[in-house]
């Protein structure tokens, strides 16, 4: 979602905090904009669009400073437009923000009484009008800071009165020495320099000018300059936060030899299997390594900690969603545990019942998902034994939060729609399923050992499965013109096909619906016709009898169809076929998910839409 980037330094940084625009295009925005500050002047340039249309009216205006702020914004409240775009000022502040502010519209009716008037429909604009306010009010001192103490105590005091989530970077026209930043549920990250000092949504943004960062805490503050970095709690308790080198190679987040991020994150899920699978494998189960303990008050040992477990709790959103209910899948079928999936958005606001010795486990890929860090947060006051998070970004907020942690070592996904992340995600499911029935004796050892071997064998089938690209580029031609699809499929692979239309749904705007085959005759039948395309998800597995009996009754019906089938399905000449070949019914969920990635990539590139980043879409959900 939003993009922050901020810098203080003795260089000209114009050019500098555009380039962290752009490495943050990739979540999704609508409108971007940056301020200036040189000579006590600020100058403020925004657009609504693409950060390349900011990149030329910045251009033009020949605007440049040492102090500045930058943003590129997914709207909330108000239009895309350039007038609500960020940054926003009132009269010396100037501010950036990424989350939302609940009461805003109650701070607003207040301010407007106090005389303030609003150009935007935002509620960061708000926000800005409220630390405008408190600067000029009489604010008593805080003794404990040395520097520049009435612009951040009018800070403190903004913050203190706001509702809802943010990230923010603030810059003041009466002070050109000082950036001011806030964080509370969205997440938020300081780049240390010599003599210059960063700030950015994401390191991705600051990369090429810094490897050394510091993760702001949930409510943390800070005052930045050239050569000091001071930081607070949100009782204005002054801390320490750890620096941290991290080295990323910029190869990495180029595309190479690809047209599109998706198309090469597609092609890097064996190397992401691989290193997933790195480290964790005994021969008939799990290493305790693979699971990490954070901090000291709970056992260190995870796989111990499972055999007491008797039911299990999964919270996530969207295609995490999807990789969840796979689980739910696995675990009670192989580890014998009651398992529920609950979308995270819907978790908080409904009464849960937790059974005693609940594992409560989340999905995300940044790890940085509202939703999902509020129904962890809610969790942890429910009487759960432990916690779980299944994440892709270490030092994320989840992973911070959680008493354990598997990270999925999928490697930095750029494009909004999830495809490695969503992959070792199952992975990562996979494997907590053998240690959950290992440690329970629901699994033993020649069994495991079978399981094991499988999930050797995933890099290799999903490489193997990749060859299909240019027969699934092929296809896409078949769905031209198309408006409606239906995905099918039956136990582990009802959640595929639901990952499936998601996937074609939101890259190629086809609509697109993902059922369990055995509803058909409960609604979706009356839509098939000569004119509707229905994919099928059909492993060999004890499924499969039942499954072809549905995909007849599609036939019967006219409906075009387009089977993914096991090495026994056999032939049909009414559809269209493609064998996959031998698979272990264990890592089919991850084989069988593929193609349908493929297709819905194909489909999308011959509809002309914007692959990387699709209409409305995000790549962090950060706000609820």
């Amino acid at each position: 979602m939003c993009g922050i980037v901020g810098a203080i330094a003795q260089r000209p940084i114009a050019a500098l905090l555009l380039e962290g625009l752009k490495a943050l295009e990739y979540r999704g925005y609508d409108s971007a904009g940056v301020a200036l500050l040189e000579n006590g002047v600020a100058q403020v340039v925004k657009t609504a669009g693409k950060v390349a249309a900011l990149e030329a009216k910045v251009k033009e205006s020949g605007c440049d400073g040492h102090l500045g702020i930058a943003h590129t914004r997914w709207a909330t409240h108000g239009k895309a437009t350039e007038v609500n775009a960020h940054p926003h000022q009132v009269g010396n502040v100037i501010l950036v923000h990424n989350g939302i502010i609940e009461n805003y519209q109650e701070l607003k009716k207040k301010l407007s009484a106090e005389g303030y008037t609003f150009k935007s429909e935002t509620d960061t604009e708000v926000l800005a009008a409220l630390i405008h306010y408190y600067q000029h009010r009489d604010l008593k001192p805080d003794s404990s800071l040395k520097i520049h103490t009435s612009k951040f105590n009018a800070f403190n005091q903004a913050l203190n009165e706001v509702q809802g989530t943010y990230g923010v970077a603030m810059i003041d026209s009466e002070n050109p020495d000082t950036l001011y930043v806030a964080r509370s549920g969205s997440p938020l990250v300081v780049g240390c320099g010599i003599g210059e000092n960063f700030v950015a949504s994401d390191i991705i943004a600051l990369l090429p000018v810094t490897s050394k960062f510091i993760y702001l805490e949930d409510g943390d503050r800070g005052i930045i300059g050239r050569d000091h970095i001071m930081l607070f709690d949100r009782d204005q308790v002054q801390v320490k936060r750890a620096v941290q080198s991290i080295q990323v190679n910029p190869e990495i987040l180029g595309k190479g030899q690809y047209k599109h991020y998706m198309q090469k994150e597609i092609f890097e899920q064996p190397e992401a299997l691989r290193n997933t699978l790195m480290g964790r494998l005994a021969d008939d189960n799990v290493s305790a390594e693979a699971f990490v303990a954070q901090g000291q008050n709970h056992p260190q040992d995870f796989l111990e900690v499972l055999k007491d477990i008797e039911h299990i709790e999964m919270v996530a959103c969207g295609t995490s969603y999807h990789a969840a209910l796979v689980g739910k899948y696995l675990l009670e079928e192989h580890a014998g545990v009651s398992t529920n999936v609950t979308i995270a958005s819907e978790y908080r606001y409904k009464r849960t019942i937790v059974p005693p010795k609940s594992l409560f486990v989340t999905l995300s890929q940044s790890g940085e998902t509202a939703d999902t860090i509020a129904a962890l947060e809610l969790a942890q006051s429910q009487g759960y034994s432990q916690t779980l998070a299944i994440c892709n970004v270490d030092n994320s907020s989840l992973v911070r939060m959680s008493q354990y942690v598997f990270l999925t070592r999928a490697g930095r996904e750029i494009g909004v729609a999830s495809t490695k992340a969503f992959t070792t995600q199952l992975l990562a499911l996979m494997l907590l399923t053998i240690a959950l029935g290992r440690g329970r004796g629901e699994i033993d050892a020649n069994t495991g050992a079978s399981l094991i071997n499988a999930l050797h064998q995933s890099p290799a089938v999903v490489q193997s499965v990749l060859k299909l690209d240019a027969k699934l580029e092929q296809l896409s031609l078949d769905f031209v013109g198309k408006e409606h699809t239906l995905f099918l499929g039956r136990g582990p692979m009802y959640p595929i096909a639901l990952e499936g239309a998601l996937k074609l749904k939101e890259i190629s705007y086809i609509h697109a619906e993902g059922y369990a085959s055995g509803e058909l005759k409960h609604g979706p039948i009356a839509l098939i016709d000569s004119k509707m395309p229905v994919i099928v998800v059909a492993p060999d597995n004890i499924w499969l009898p039942k499954l072809i009996s549905n995909i007849e009754e599609v036939k019967a019906r006219g409906g075009k169809l387009y089977i993914f089938s096991g090495k026994n399905f056999g032939h049909s000449d009414e559809a269209t076929m493609f064998d996959l070949g031998t698979i272990s019914p264990f890592i089919a969920p991850i084989a069988f998910t593929i193609p349908l990635q493929l297709l819905a990539y194909h489909v999308a590139v011959i509809n002309g839409t914007d692959v990387d980043q699709p209409r409305n879409l995000a790549k962090s959900v950060t706000v609820e």
